[in-house]
């Protein structure tokens, strides 16, 4: 009934506790899951989720925060996109968020790696024919100006994809719909200071919309501030069924169908 678009069962505090947790999800009817990658170093963990379980997919690539790591070329990226069950590239894009406090210092003009290196993953995505999955944290004007670069418009030859974890303006949905790309929700939108998130949730079109938890982190109310995991992904569907005014099962339908159709590339 449900999917979650964007959950990280390959790190430790998930991957432990496994059994215990696809147990969870079948008793929440939540279906499938897409594990996705955030280290070229995790994607042999991540990759053998997706060909151990049959809902499980996953995604290659290099979170933007991630320094200190293998840095991902395009054949590196094409590679591992063509290996079986591998759906997305990604997660990438840009987080400039309290760089100064956690990166040095420095100045957005000194994160020219994290735009090189999205650059990288877009091209990629284009040539894999396979969706982006972006994360852009207080970088969205950024964001939107490198994929429109590379070419990201809606068009035929576009990669497309998802914003996920979505907690930008109404502007920046509005932008990312434009050049054709998914918006996805997590738990953030059942928090209390939210309200701008529902709001954005409540006129993003049911046909692009996705939703997800983000597990570990994020967990949605009334599992706040605990470890989440995929079972959680309903609560996120009920609080966007409760904004919108439609039945919860509607939005199970219409995100479920989404995922299909834009990871698994099945037309409704």
């Amino acid at each position: 009934m449900f999917t979650d678009s964007h959950c990280h069962l390959a790190m430790p505090e998930l991957s432990a506790r496994l059994p215990a947790i696809r147990q969870a999800m079948a008793d929440a009817q939540v279906d499938r899951a897409v594990c996705i990658c955030t280290t070229l170093e995790e994607f042999p963990a991540v990759h053998a989720l997706a060909t151990t379980y049959d809902n499980f997919w996953a995604t290659v690539g290099v979170h933007p925060d991630n320094e200190g790591v293998q840095e991902p070329s395009l054949d590196d990226l094409l590679q591992r996109a063509a290996r079986p069950r591998v759906v997305a590239i990604g997660e990438t894009g840009l987080d400039y968020y309290g760089m100064e406090d956690r990166k040095g210092g420095r100045g957005i003009a000194d994160l020219e790696w994290q735009r090189d290196r999205f650059r990288t993953h877009i091209r990629a995505a284009r040539q894999s024919r396979k969706p982006l999955v972006i994360h852009t944290r207080s970088a969205s004007d950024d964001t939107l100006a490198i994929l429109r670069d590379e070419g990201e418009d809606a068009t035929a030859t576009a990669a497309g994809g998802v914003f996920h974890c979505f907690t930008e303006t109404d502007r920046v949905a509005r932008a990312a719909l434009d050049l054709g790309f998914y918006i996805s929700f997590s738990g953030i939108v059942t928090f209390k200071n939210a309200q701008h998130l529902r709001d954005v949730a409540a006129f993003v079109p049911l046909d692009r919309l996705l939703i997800e938890t983000d597990s570990p982190y994020l967990a949605p109310v009334p599992y706040r501030g605990k470890p989440n995991n995929p079972s959680y992904v309903p609560f996120v569907a009920r609080q966007i069924a409760s904004v919108r005014g439609i039945p919860v099962e509607a939005v199970a339908e219409a995100t479920s169908r989404n995922f299909e159709r834009l990871f698994l590339k099945e037309m409704p």
